[in-house]
């Protein structure tokens, strides 16, 4: 009996233990090395950070500390999406249902105004890429968002100013998700690549109907169970995957 009781006492902790589902590898795609991490937004809390009371967050070691105070911390993350020389978010910025910068549908510089741009929505249960003036119409209910641009792919088809070949090659990250919001797929290459491959990547070998453009150049990852820790100076909004404090590590 004392040996049946120890096993069901076993069964239960191994079911009281969170199932974490996201998954990050590394591949190579057209001769470019990536990072991708996937995740289930319905099993997972994905949020995006900008700022608390103190200020810009910044570094990922700022969100930890923030974290902290809720008894979790990071297993991901990742910068989420362009923003101004004080750090403030170019385009939509949503957090915890609260609008802080509104949408931009018009002609912009830069790689945000390479339209068609697009939303990044975070819902209960569910996560979209939408290219921006369909958000605008839709105007779904989201609980985090940021906006970027170029989109890489729209309803399947490659941004339409993405040239084969094209020169300007750069680390870039970005995220797609499936059709029925259940699959977010981040990735960040490892080597410099075009606009037209990454795309690729998401399209082809993804096999994602949509995805966006977060950054490049300053892009970097967090992702403290394979030991990646990329650093740099402070970024603006931030995208993370939160667990509970002390399961993140290895």
């Amino acid at each position: 009996m004392r040996q049946l009781a120890s096993l069901l006492t076993l069964a239960l902790s191994l079911f009281a233990v969170p199932v974490q589902a996201l998954e990050c590898q590394r591949l190579s795609y057209l001769d470019t090395p990536y990072t991708i991490c996937e995740a289930d937004p319905a099993a997972e809390d994905l949020r995006l950070f900008h700022s608390d009371a103190r200020g810009l967050l910044g570094h990922y070691a700022r969100i930890n500390q923030l974290l902290e105070g809720e008894g979790r911390e990071l297993s991901f993350a990742m910068n989420g999406g362009m923003y101004h020389s004080d750090r403030s978010p170019v385009g939509l910025y949503v957090e915890e249902g609260v609008e802080k910068t509104p949408l931009l549908t018009g002609a912009s510089k830069g790689n945000f105004g390479l339209l068609p741009n697009g939303v990044f929505c975070l819902r209960d249960g569910r996560a979209d890429v939408i290219e921006s003036r369909a958000f605008a119409a839709a105007r779904p209910d989201c609980r985090f968002a940021t906006q970027s641009g170029p989109m890489l792919v729209i309803d399947g088809a490659l941004h339409p100013r993405f040239i084969p070949g094209g020169t300007s090659r750069h680390i870039r990250n970005g995220v797609g998700t499936s059709a029925d919001g259940r699959r977010v797929v981040f990735a960040i290459s490892d080597a410099r690549v075009n606009f037209h491959d990454f795309g690729r990547l998401f399209r082809d070998h993804l096999k994602l109907p949509n995805a966006l453009f977060l950054d490049g150049k300053v892009s970097r990852v967090f992702i403290p169970a394979e030991g990646r820790r990329d650093i740099g100076f402070p970024v603006g909004p931030m995208i993370g995957v939160t667990v509970p404090l002390g399961s993140a590590r290895n």
